[in-house]
């Protein structure tokens, strides 16, 4: 009895983490890292961006998503100029995507070309872990139905918004 009470335990079990993922795997990119309520910052700047329709679009695309404490470690002075002048912020978030669905385990060592244009720097170290440019890939392969996000520790800046920012005297 309690056998079989142990195996429909864990077949409904199964069952439910099979439609929670099947759930998640359906929502698109801006909604799976909405959902994931640690994103709320990234969540904001792409709708003041004017990226959310296109993050929204078929794609596929990889995201490397700044959590909110990455943000949080951002100046504010930083955030309100990017904030002061969308196509900057834009160039900003663009280059935290990639066109196409990259997973983990398809990472590669060497520069990779973002959707702003510009290429940022992967490192994968001895123990698996990854890095672009300074941000340390926390989590991996969290799927959304028009591509892939990976969770890093820090906001990467693309060359030209770094000018800009130093210029105004905010870096």
């Amino acid at each position: 009895m309690f056998l079989k009470k142990g195996l429909l335990t864990i077949t409904l079990l199964a069952a439910m983490s099979l439609g929670i993922a099947q759930s998640t795997a359906k929502a698109d990119l801006v909604d799976t890292a909405v959902a994931a309520g640690s994103f709320k910052t990234l969540a904001t700047l792409v709708g003041e961006a004017g990226l959310v329709d296109t993050l929204k679009s078929a794609g596929p695309f990889t995201v490397f998503a700044p959590n909110d404490a990455a943000f949080a470690r951002v100046p504010k002075p930083a955030v309100d100029a990017l904030l002061a002048d969308k196509e900057l912020l834009k160039e900003v978030l663009l280059y935290h995507v990639v066109p196409g669905k990259v997973m983990a385990k398809d990472l590669r060592r060497g520069h990779v070309k973002m959707a702003n244009g510009t290429n940022a720097r992967v490192r994968l170290g001895r123990k698996g872990e990854a890095k672009i440019d300074q941000a340390v890939v926390l989590a991996t392969d969290i799927q959304a139905s028009n591509g892939v996000i990976h969770v890093i520790n820090n906001v990467i800046l693309p060359p030209k918004a770094v000018k800009a920012l130093q210029d105004a005297g905010i870096l």
